[in-house]
């Protein structure tokens, strides 16, 4: 499989995406990358050059380009380039760090929706504090500010298989985002989306799910506009982050019995810090396009892109793309 890599950008792009890549090409011997960007650039920072090649691409979209305009115009750039080349079926797959609205346009634009696919959504993985269930699923967490009932009904078809497919869950719970957990609260659009997602019989849902329970476990999947979405997973991750800072100033203004006793705990809270970082999960993957397009943070290091590489490998062995053509293949038969 070979993975068309926007190197140019993120933050820490190209040193982490390069870093990134050669350790999951370490690790998985059916990999290849093809880099976009600048050689000059990026192929200095290659150690070894195996299943590893490079375009060069004259333009990098920046993170505060307007997204559609930046796709347009920036023709040469290092993520439109990775996008046609997935087109084109020169690469399986695309990843970029960088900007998230452009790499979403890119995947609508110029890779393509599945055929039946009313709205593309963006999935992301978050932690809960159950250690067994690993995560839950967010969709959408951002692609789609506006909506329509039967896109969050697509989005629940799309958020079971890819917990089926690449978590391995073997009926996974689907839950609607609500402001209460009755059947009649939310809404216009939850309303409509709840009569729609609990007559499907092939999802297993447990109906509306409150965002103060999500890291509880309540379900694996949990639907949403990608407006409330996209809000709620940030706030999931910036309270992880506030809690990890308040632990370590706690530790830092702690007289020396307490920084004795935080030295004997250091063990578990590394595992407690390991499990509520979201990149071990990888990226968000935008569901419903033609190809697996795949968003991990601006921030991210060569670790997280690690992640976000073996996560991209699971999709492709496990043909999720297929599953999603047959089903909504199958949905446009029934309803003519």
């Amino acid at each position: 499989m070979k993975i068309a890599v926007d190197a140019m950008g993120g933050d820490n792009a190209p040193q982490s995406v390069v870093e990134g890549v050669e350790k999951a090409r370490d690790a998985f011997e059916d990999m290849e990358f093809v880099l976009f960007g600048k050689i000059d650039e990026v192929k200095p920072l290659v150690k070894d050059q195996t299943r590893i090649s490079f375009e060069q691409a004259d333009e990098v979209i920046v993170m505060n380009d307007e997204p559609v305009k930046a796709i347009r115009r920036k023709k040469q750039s290092s993520l439109v380039l990775a996008a046609k080349a997935v087109k084109e079926g020169q690469a399986d797959a695309l990843f970029s760090c960088g900007n998230t609205g452009a790499l979403l346009a890119a995947g609508l634009l110029l890779i393509g929706r599945i055929k039946g696919v009313e709205r593309p959504g963006l999935l992301s993985t978050l932690p809960v504090v159950s250690a067994a269930q690993g995560g839950f699923n967010l969709l959408d967490s951002g692609a789609n500010a506006d909506n329509k009932p039967e896109y969050l009904h697509q989005f629940a078809v799309m958020g079971k298989f890819y917990a089926q497919t690449v978590r391995g869950i073997e009926n996974p719970r689907i839950g609607l985002l609500n402001n209460g957990t009755e059947p009649h609260k939310g809404s216009k659009l939850t309303q409509a989306a709840y009569q729609l997602i609990s007559e499907d019989p092939s999802l297993n849902f447990v109906g509306n799910v409150e965002s103060r329970d999500l890291t509880n476990g309540v379900c694996d999947v949990a639907v949403a506009d990608g407006f409330t979405g996209n809000a709620v997973l940030k706030a999931i991750e910036g309270t992880a982050s506030a809690v990890m800072h308040l632990v370590k100033d706690s530790v830092k203004d702690a007289n020396v019995f307490g920084k004795l006793g935080a030295l004997m705990f250091k063990p578990s809270l590394m595992k407690i810090k390991d499990r509520v970082n979201p990149s071990r999960y990888g990226g968000a993957v935008l569901l419903g396009v033609k190809a697996p397009v795949v968003k991990a943070h601006g921030s991210s290091d060569a670790q997280t892109v690690y992640y976000t590489m073996k996560q991209i490998r699971t999709i492709l062995n496990e043909k999720l793309l297929s599953k999603f053509e047959t089903a909504f293949q199958t949905q446009d038969e029934e309803q003519n």
